[in-house]
């Protein structure tokens, strides 16, 4: 086809598109929150990073290196905007035997390798399985969550000066009111500010940042980790791998659902599931100790901050390394005081007291309320979100599965002259509920023909097969006949291949 001519009998040039705008330069205004939530994230990671690291019984730095390359790094290759990664109390615990054990070197190896086995899971559609969390278990999730960064707090509140309490409470009081005056600039960062004003000043002793440990003074070079590259390595490192794997992406793909939810808008989780292996194996190569979605200040960055785009993930990253090199002596003389009033606050924000009021618990199942509370209680014992999530979810398959077992209903009719009885069978076939469909037929007093009716039933399983079959071998020892009729395709399908081959005898 030949171009389109111009007024002058030129070939008319088609014009390419234009490439879209970031979403983080739609204004001013949201450039501008973007960049002070990335601020306040990054003064909330130091300590938290540090914390960590003490738990992982690493130096300081690795966790501080850890928090910086994830989020700058999941800032491109995440599915979910504005969540922060970085290094986190859950994978600390995972890997700390191991560090204790082995070395650094080798916890940095199950770094890596616990990255490639994110990208696998992820790859293998790992994310899909979010469908199966019910949302009982997801408000227990935040709630049990809200606990957990309390708990965390209350270290920093017992057996310390008096004064930390004012400093807290002043905090909190600032972080409330100050909105009402202005929303400019995030009220955390302001309560931070002021209140390192105030200690300096008046020369208040207090926790503060710096005691906490010693901040990098220069940016992480890569490397390879020292080990030596051998199969006993690999067996060795491999089962912590795949903890922190799934550990980590348990944990992001929880906390992108529940941004998700604040923001109403989708993430692509199983791109967040490669991401997260991306950021871990770059990590890795970086000497940090690994990590994963961090809820608490991913609550700060999108609830507390209003942050909505990339840009506030990446600058969390760059300003904590920005803050650790160039502003140490400052930083470290922020008080432990201000950001844990911050943290107070997010945690009384995060719960969902709606689902514990007693209008709500009146009204909501009880089983319901007891998978909530299963999932809370299992998290706040453990520490680890990931195990309260599948106790909580496998508790609350065991609920459904009793439920419906309860909806299948067997129904017996017998013919006037004794020729034929017709049972109808109505409802979901499944291991729990055709457990109880061999004891509802009356195998001596029906007569010779005997027709089950399957019209209003699916069968979904190889354990109502074997029920049937079960059936009809109890009438067959009495020289009577079974016909079953009604199945529909997909349980026609599945009976005709199993049927009679489910016991040794065949």
């Amino acid at each position: 086809m030949s171009p389109a001519l111009s007024a002058a009998g030129r070939p008319r040039l088609s014009r390419l598109p234009r490439p879209s705008r970031p979403d983080f330069l739609a204004s001013g205004k949201v450039l501008r929150t973007e960049v002070l939530a990335g601020l306040v994230v990054a003064l909330a990671l130091i300590p938290e990073a540090i914390s960590f690291s003490i738990i992982a019984g690493v130096d300081p730095s690795v966790g501080l290196f850890a928090s910086f390359t994830m989020a700058v790094v999941i800032s491109f290759v995440g599915g979910r905007k504005a969540m922060i990664s970085a290094a986190t109390g859950a994978i600390a615990l995972v890997i700390a035997p191991l560090n204790h054990e082995y070395g650094l070197s080798y916890l940095i190896a199950a770094v890596i390798l616990g990255g490639i086995f994110q990208i696998v899971l992820g790859a293998l559609g790992v994310a899909k399985l979010m469908r199966f969390v019910p949302r009982s278990v997801m408000v227990g999730f935040v709630n049990a969550l809200a606990i957990l960064i309390f708990m965390a707090q209350v270290p920093e509140m017992t057996d310390v000066p008096w004064a930390v309490y004012p400093l807290i409470a002043g905090g909190l009081a600032l972080m409330v009111l100050f909105p009402k005056v202005s929303k400019v600039v995030p009220a955390p960062l302001v309560s931070i500010v002021i209140l390192t004003v105030i200690t300096v000043a008046a020369g208040i002793a207090v926790p503060t940042v710096g005691d906490k440990g010693e901040l990098p003074s220069a940016l992480p070079t890569p490397g390879l980790p020292d080990i030596p590259f051998t199969f006993d390595t690999l067996t060795t490192i491999a089962p912590y791998a795949f903890a922190f794997a799934l550990v980590g992406l348990m944990e992001s793909l929880m906390t992108a659902k529940l941004v998700d939810d604040i923001t109403d808008t989708h993430s692509g989780k199983t791109r967040e599931s490669i991401g997260q292996g991306l950021a871990n194996i770059v990590t890795g190569f970086f000497g940090g100790m690994g990590g994963c979605a961090m809820i608490g200040q991913t609550m700060i960055n999108v609830k507390t901050s209003g942050a909505r785009t990339r840009l506030s993930t990446f600058l969390a990253g760059v300003f904590l390394m920005v803050l650790c090199i160039v502003f140490g002596p400052v930083v470290s003389g922020i008080p432990m005081a201000a950001l844990v009033a911050v943290m107070v606050l997010v945690s009384v924000a995060t719960f969902d007291w709606h689902s514990v009021r007693p209008g709500t618990l009146r009204r909501m199942p009880v089983g319901e309320t007891l998978v909530m509370a299963v999932t809370v209680a299992c998290v706040v014992a453990t520490h680890n979100l990931a195990i309260g999530v599948v106790v909580g979810s496998i508790t609350a398959m065991v609920i459904f599965a009793r439920s419906v077992a309860h909806l299948a209903e067997v129904t017996g009719v017998v013919d006037p002259d004794r020729r034929q009885a017709v049972y109808a069978v109505t409802g979901e076939l499944f291991f729990a509920s055709s457990n109880d469909l061999v004891s509802q037929f009356d195998y001596a007093e029906d007569p010779d023909d005997i027709v089950i009716d399957l019209t209003d039933a699916h069968i979904w399983d190889a354990s109502t097969v074997a029920a049937l079959d079960a059936i009809e071998n109890k009438y067959a020892t009495r020289g009577k006949k079974v016909t079953i009729i009604g199945l529909n395709a997909p349980s026609a399908a599945m009976h005709e291949r199993l049927a009679g081959q489910l016991t040794a005898d065949h």
